[in-house]
Parts: structure tokens; sequence; C-alpha cells
């Protein structure tokens, strides 16, 4: 069974500014997405698919993509604010694209195979793509399949500022819901809380699962998101802002029960660089990874 690691790497970072992809973070110079290829190589993954943008594909392949062509089969898809079914068009004054679906959504022809979907600015630890292996591997992939690597809260929150999470609900060890959770922090009095939908500021359990957007996939996925996106875009879609995340169609298809989604809880660590100031403990985390023999 192949398995094909598709990286979302077609975003700017709105607070940290800049494109984190290509932001070195290693001893050596390297970047996340070179940690993830890495990590992907050897928990057996034999393809990477690089979503990114067009405006940016000559600094990603010299610097990123050539440098993986000797260890795993490199493809590459573009997400495109105008890449629409038919019938659709974007709104006037809009400029990004349709959000985290809308990302695989493009790579819908490049993956004939079970895959994972990650982040590319983000760092999952080893022990996240070996288990994912394992998950895909052992799937139909003829059959519609759902998973997701699921990350403690406490492990994935930064000194420097608040962060959004989605907060998993779980029967034993399956998904039953996504909920998002804004300005995620550590309050005066010392508790942890968050911002639920209803605007509402409340308790968290710093041991609470999360969804890093780690996710397993079979292609069968691709055409439930082409109804979920259709559906998005007559609801949504004349509005300038408005994006189909991952989480969501997760959570509609579990609620149709066309699904069960295991979710693969892991002690690996987590670094993302969510504002300017986490890059120096990213930076410092990964060098003892590497002094510890990991890499």
């Amino acid at each position: 069974m192949q398995a094909t690691l598709l990286l979302l790497a077609a975003g700017m970072g709105s607070r940290y500014g800049g494109l984190k992809q290509l932001d070195a973070m290693g001893p050596s110079g390297q970047t996340m997405v070179d940690y993830a290829v890495q990590d992907a190589v050897r928990a057996g993954f034999s393809k990477v698919v690089f979503v990114i943008r067009k405006d940016f594909e000559d600094a990603f392949r010299t610097q990123v993509g050539e440098k993986h062509t000797d260890t795993i089969e490199v493809c590459y898809a573009f997400q495109d604010l105008n890449d629409l079914p038919s019938d659709y068009r974007a709104p006037e004054g809009r400029s990004k694209p349709w959000g985290t679906a809308h990302a695989v959504r493009a790579a819908r022809d490049c993956i004939h195979e079970p895959f994972a979907v990650i982040n590319a600015d983000d760092f999952y630890g080893r022990e996240a793509y070996a288990q994912m292996a394992v998950q895909l591997k052992a799937t139909d992939p003829k059959q519609l399949s759902a998973s997701m690597v699921g990350y403690i809260l406490r492990n994935t929150l930064s000194p420097h500022g608040t962060v959004n999470r989605g907060i998993c609900s779980l029967d034993s060890d399956n998904l039953q819901g996504v909920e998002e959770y804004t300005a995620i922090g550590h309050d005066a009095d010392g508790e942890l809380r968050g911002i639920n939908l209803a605007d509402e500021r409340v308790s968290l359990s710093p041991e609470a699962v999360v969804s890093m957007n780690f996710w397993g996939f079979t292609p069968a996925i691709f055409e439930h998101l082409e109804a979920g996106f259709e559906a998005f875009l007559q609801a949504r879609g004349h509005e300038e802002k408005s994006e189909y995340y991952l989480p969501s169609l997760v959570d509609s298809l579990i609620q149709e029960g066309a699904i069960r989604c295991p979710v693969l809880q892991t002690e690996s660590p987590w670094f993302g660089v969510t504002y300017p100031d986490d890059k120096a403990r990213v930076v410092a985390s990964i060098q003892k990874l590497t002094d510890d023999g990991v890499y």
C-alpha cells in the first residue's frame, strides 16, 4: 500500500508575516517542510504533494521541493482563488482562497491513494507520521475513510500570545466533533480559557485533545469534499472572507454517519510559529531533538 503526504503550503502567516514555509528552523537551515518530508519518508510515505501558489512556485521548488526528489516522489498542486466548480465565481473584491478544504481540493488530480494532510508550517513530530502511516496502510483505498492525529492542548500553546484550536470530543477513540475555540491562553488568574462559538470565554482542560490539522483520508474524500464545497459556496460564496475548513467537512460526514474517524492520540512534540517570538523557541526545541540524536 502506497501513501502520500499532502502539505498545505499556500498560506501566508497573517500574524507572523512572510512565508513561514521557507523560514530556516534547523541547525543546517532546514525548514519545517524539510522535517515533515524527512519524517514522512522514514515512516514509509512514497509521495509528497505540495499545495502552493503560483506566485512563489519558483522559490518553493528551488528552496524546498528539489531537495527531496532523491528520496521521495515530489508533485505540486496550486491553490487558486478562482479554482471553483463551473457554476461559481469568486465575488468581486475577494483576494484570499477558500480555506483548508479548498486547499486539499486543489490536489484532487494528483492523489489516487490513501493520504495524510498537514500544515506545511507546523512541526508534528516523528511518532505522529509513523502512527498515521500505519493507519493509512491498514485502510481500504476504495472505501471512504478518515482519521486524525490528536495532540494534547498543553503541548500546543504559545507563551507569546493566544492561539486558536479545534478541541475534540471523543467517543472511545473516535472523533465525535471538533469545536473551534479562539484566543486560548492563560488568564491573569492562571486559568486556561478560550472563546467558544457562542462568544463566551470558558475554562479549558490543558489535557483536552486538539486537532492540529493532521488528517488521514482515502481518495473517496474528494467526491464528498466537492459536494460539501458546492453547498458552502451556495450558502456563503458571496462573502469576501468566508472559508471552508477541513474539520467542517469531517464533522458533517461524522454527523451523517458516513464515517468513523479514529483519533490517533500522540505525545509527539508539536511546534508552530504563530508569533515572531515563537521562532526562537522552535529553533531551540529542534536543536535539542538534534542533540538527542532524533535528527
